[in-house]
């Protein structure tokens, strides 16, 4: 890990630059993206995920590797923008907006863009809100069930009650949203994760049975944890986002072998032998019982949804706490660190952390090869 990002910390300051930035190996990215090529079921295809991958480039980089136009989409801001760069591309919303939210997403960017999107239905209310809407609005809207397959964070909970359903005339039902985030958090005392993809991909099946043959074109389950774990079952297409960059949060079974390939980068400010506030002595007594670091660091930036990766042996401590503009970072005893040096944190997650930096610098070949500039947060 030292050599890799001594050779990360080369690339910035040959490309100058000396500020907080999030870095995109694309190499890894590429390496990522074979995985999912070489894992993924017969018969499936991907729908990236927008919230995740919230930069044009990183989209249509990954689009165009697996051959996919589909998206599933979660903020109007943002399906506008996938809209017009992707002009074949299909949008699945990955969850219900208020039909207030539908309502002016349609009027400001015309019914004709936004028949290319799929609207997520979770209740017999919203189905007759968004009713009213197509009527009022005088177009057909196209939309999908939400479903519960076992998550319980909404939609649907019985094929039945799907089977009651009057859709009113101007909708059209394109199919089911089946997500099963829930299944690699369950332990083995209860089945665990396979047991509970099972079941999940068994009810997903027993919604798909509820509707018409012309009403199954979408049949979406699945997520970066599990996408690539599902075999057989109804399904024919699952949703992948941050496994192609692989933040911490995403460190599951379902995706060993993929490595991480976006960090945060930042400059050392100061390298000191650090000091509380107050007498010397209440220092020299924490640090002799390993309660404060003896050896530290200060960033530039700081107080991001990330965890630290380099220099070894970097955290932060709870006795001085977090900061959004100096971030104090104990370090071990013999670290090697001065001004000037690079530190990287990897983000826990990609949606909202990758749009915090500006431009992504593109890491390839040993160096900086492009900027990708990210969506605005909305």
């Amino acid at each position: 890990m030292r050599d890799y990002f001594a050779a990360l910390s080369e690339a910035l300051k040959a490309a100058d630059i000396f500020r907080p930035s999030l870095v995109l190996d694309r190499d890894r990215l590429d390496g990522n993206i074979a995985l999912v090529k070489e894992r993924l079921a017969p018969g499936l295809a991907v729908r990236l995920v927008d919230k995740s991958l919230p930069c044009m480039p990183l989209l249509s980089h990954i689009a165009r590797a697996l051959e996919t136009n589909r998206f599933m989409t979660f903020h109007p801001p943002v399906t506008q923008a996938v809209l017009d760069v992707f002009p074949e591309g299909d949008l699945l919303f990955g969850k219900p907006m208020p039909v207030g939210a539908a309502r002016a997403a349609l009027t400001r960017g015309g019914a004709g863009w936004w028949s290319r999107v799929c609207w997520l239905i979770d209740t017999p209310a919203r189905l007759a809100e968004y009713g009213a809407l197509a009527a009022a609005l005088d177009t057909e809207l196209r939309f999908a069930f939400e479903v519960d397959v076992g998550l319980h964070r909404g939609g649907f909970s019985s094929p039945a009650e799907v089977r009651a359903l009057m859709i009113p005339e101007r909708l059209r039902c394109e199919g089911i949203m089946a997500y099963e985030a829930h299944a690699p958090e369950i332990p083995g005392l209860f089945g665990g994760a396979a047991k509970a993809l099972k079941r999940a991909s068994a009810k997903a099946a027993e919604f798909a049975a509820a509707l018409d043959p012309d009403q199954r074109r979408t049949l979406n389950i699945g997520g970066s944890k599990t996408a690539l774990l599902h075999r057989g079952g109804v399904a024919n297409e699952v949703s992948i986002g941050s496994a192609f960059v692989l933040p911490g949060d995403f460190d599951t079974p379902g995706l060993g072998g993929f490595q991480p390939a976006a960090f945060i980068a930042t400059p050392i400010l100061k390298a000191l032998d650090p000091m509380l506030p107050g007498p010397p002595a209440v220092s020299k007594a924490l640090q002799a019982l390993g309660l404060f670091p003896r050896k530290g660091c200060y960033l530039y930036g700081g107080k991001w949804m990330a965890e630290p990766a380099f220099p070894e042996g970097m955290k932060p401590n709870g006795l001085i706490g977090l900061s959004s503009n100096q971030q104090f970072m104990g370090l071990p005893a013999d670290a090697d660190v001065k001004p000037g040096d690079y530190a990287f944190l990897r983000p826990t997650q990609s949606e909202a952390v990758l749009q915090h930096f500006g431009a992504i610098a593109v890491f390839a070949g040993g160096r900086i090869v492009e900027f990708w500039p990210v969506l605005p947060m909305g």
